[in-house]
């Protein structure tokens, strides 16, 4: 088991993961979304890119609903393998006091003690024991790669074989204890490393009850260990897959639940409806008469959506059926952006009142700030009180430069400084507050260019004023974002194409049609 390095599982070809950086590469390389309006206002639509058709509904049967649902299972399951580089499987532990729990405890220690009375009777009875051997040795081919690794396989086999273990129990000739002696050598040649000590401990294990349930213990370790490597091993192939793999499972699920692209509708109508908004009062002059519908940007439109997500209400908003898959990154995000958003307030409003006075202490900055982030861990709690921990903050940077102050001689801040200070940290707990806008406003202005380049990870950016104490990190979040946001387009990018042409074009092609009857 080539985990690292030092064991491998018996077999010959193991999956090459060489390719493993054409993923990153890919999300990179988006070409412009930015479509002409003739590709939009085209019915030259593939199937895979159409979310609905013009025939009427159909009832959808439950068969068909829960069809769609392993497909979004396995869809989600296959999206978060391939992403997450960390993305390993866990064994299940059951609280320690649950019901559950106490009734799987007594059930196996029910079946080991009659496995006990059995093999200490007389004479012996080896039923259980030797449906046992037949299970471990199941598991024990399970390990050896198909085709290949024969000569351990007929081992297995040969010493194992329960034909023979009856045969020999019926004559009283069976060793038990040789029998669990060669799974222990086995199970040592094809763990990984890390499971070494475990079968160390295995060998001095004295009852014969105990070393077999031990065994299994140690099985049930090594499978999960086989699982997850061979996770790791398929990961580039999901990777270079992904994407065709996404869109084609979504197609499946959109056939068998047509209502499946209603969020996602419901989404993009949102930005369309605002950007509209925004060009009407930009473009219509006073007491003009413009009865025509102003032209939006596919790309402009589809970025704001995706802007959205960062500021989604994840408690009481659903999420887009095309961005499921995504869920726990993209609130990860939000939550760490939100906290990014008050440290730069509060470095602002520091700045603007002590600027004379700290300038030129890069360490008290930091500590400020690294003051902050503690303080400010868990701000998207409904328990958390953000006034109260801004008020907190206030206290403690006021204390933080007031020591300072003293170390070099200086005089500390006043009263009136410091209640000044304090209060204008704790309004930023309201949304509406100036600094808080103009920063939120400033983030959505770096985050929109980053959108818009074809390449984020190779050139990021100018950083916008007053976002310098925030700099490093915002450009980290800000390439995952847009990581997301680049893989998404490739998977949907026809589904979207396809909503946008409705919304945006449909009218607009509609009244070409019209004049050109009658030009007729």
């Amino acid at each position: 088991m080539p985990f690292n390095g030092e064991k491998q599982y018996v077999g010959e070809d193991q999956p090459s993961d060489s390719d493993s950086s054409r993923f990153s590469e890919s999300m990179a390389s988006l070409s412009d979304y930015e479509c002409s309006r003739q590709s939009f206002t085209s019915d030259s639509s593939s199937k895979s890119s159409s979310p609905a058709s013009a025939s009427p509904p159909r009832v959808v049967t439950f068969d068909e609903v829960m069809g769609a649902a392993r497909n979004l299972e396995n869809m989600t399951l296959v999206h978060e393998i391939a992403v997450n580089e960390n993305f390993q499987l866990k064994q299940d532990a059951l609280p320690e006091n649950s019901l559950a729990s106490r009734v799987k405890r007594i059930v196996h220690q029910a079946y080991w003690d009659v496995l006990e009375s059995e093999l200490n009777a007389e004479p012996p009875e080896y039923d259980h024991a030797i449906k046992l051997f037949e299970e471990i040795r199941e598991i024990l081919l399970s390990f050896l790669i198909p085709g290949s690794g024969n000569r351990l396989r007929n081992q297995i086999c040969e010493v194992l074989d329960t034909d023979l273990i009856r045969q020999q129990a019926e004559h009283g000739a069976v060793d038990i204890q040789g029998l669990a002696n060669y799974i222990i050598s086995t199970m040592g040649k094809l763990c990984a490393p890390v499971r070494d000590d475990d079968v160390r401990k295995l060998k001095a294990t004295g009852n014969i009850v105990e070393v077999l349930r031990q065994i299994f213990h140690v099985l049930d370790l090594m499978n999960m260990d086989m699982a997850n490597f061979l996770i790791r091993s398929f990961r580039p192939h999901f990777q270079r897959q992904l994407v065709d793999y996404e869109r084609t499972k979504f197609q499946e699920i959109l056939e068998e639940t047509p209502s499946a692209l209603d969020k996602t509708t419901k989404w993009i109508q949102e930005s369309v409806n605002e950007e509209l908004l925004a060009v009407s009062e930009t473009t219509l002059t006073p007491g003009a008469k413009n009865s025509s519908k102003p032209s939006l940007s596919p790309t402009l439109v589809l970025n704001n959506s995706y802007l959205k997500l960062l500021q989604w209400d994840y408690q009481k908003k659903e999420l887009p059926e095309t961005l499921i898959t995504d869920e726990v990154r993209l609130q990860e995000l939000r939550e760490k952006l939100n906290q990014l958003k008050i440290i730069a307030c509060l470095s602002l409003i520091t700045n603007n009142m002590l600027g004379a006075i700290i300038e030129g202490l890069p360490e008290l900055a930091d500590k400020l700030k690294r003051i902050s982030a503690v303080l400010l861990e868990g701000m998207n709690k409904e328990t958390f009180n953000l006034k109260d921990v801004l008020n907190s903050v206030g206290v403690q940077t006021c204390g933080e430069v007031n020591k300072t102050l003293i170390e070099r001689g200086l005089s500390t801040l006043n009263a009136e400084v410091q209640a000044n200070l304090v209060g204008q940290f704790s309004s930023i707990e309201k949304e509406d507050n100036p600094i808080r806008s103009l920063i939120d406003k400033r983030i959505q202005l770096y985050l929109k260019s980053l959108l818009c380049l074809p390449s984020p990870q190779k050139c990021l950016p100018p950083m916008p004023g007053g976002l310098a104490v925030i700099q490093q990190e915002l450009e980290v979040l800000g390439s995952q974002y847009a990581n997301i946001v680049n893989l998404n387009k490739q998977v949907y990018g026809p589904f979207y194409a396809n909503i946008l042409r409705k919304l945006l074009f449909s009218e607009e092609a509609m009244g070409k049609a019209d004049a050109s009857s009658s030009a007729n």
